[in-house]
């Protein structure tokens, strides 16, 4: 079964600022939010690896600097696995200054649609040393309708 990833990447949008009130059009027109921007933005920077087994799919997510607390593994309508976490910057602590800042906080996002034959009620989740693996079994596969036999009557 294919694996489609819905991940958009537009380069006006990724480049467009994340203001939430903020179009990339500057008129009265419909553009894309700040929401969409930094969700487009999040899921062009999250990294995966997908893979299938013959009893399940498995998802390997890069979520760099993230504690399990901090990650959502969730299922939305038609099937959509959406796995996403945000690092936020710590806190300052008294007489301590930034001489330089290049960990940055970040929202981390992606989205898979998941084929009709995964079953959304058997998901696990772990993350080890900032990699996540979500485990998604696969529904055991339809039983092969047998033929039905109907007895001839004699008359």
């Amino acid at each position: 079964m294919d694996i489609r990833m819905m991940t958009p990447f537009f380069h006006h949008i990724l480049n467009a600022p994340a203001d939430e009130n903020t179009t990339s059009n500057k008129s009265n027109n419909a553009g894309p939010t700040g929401a969409y921007v930094r969700d487009a933005r999040a899921m062009a920077a999250t990294m995966a690896d997908v893979k299938e087994y013959p009893g399940s799919y498995v998802f390997i997510v890069d979520m760099p600097g993230l504690k399990s607390g901090d990650i959502k593994v969730q299922v939305e309508e038609n099937n959509v696995l959406v796995i996403s976490g945000e690092r936020k910057r710590e806190e300052e602590k008294e007489g301590v200054k930034y001489v330089r800042m290049e960990r940055r906080m970040s929202k981390l996002m992606r989205k898979f649609a998941l084929p009709e034959n995964a079953n959304t009620d058997k998901i696990s989740a772990i993350c080890q040393d900032g990699v996540l693996t979500v485990t998604v079994e696969k529904l055991p596969p339809p039983e092969p309708k047998k033929p039905k036999t109907i007895q001839v009557q004699v008359a």
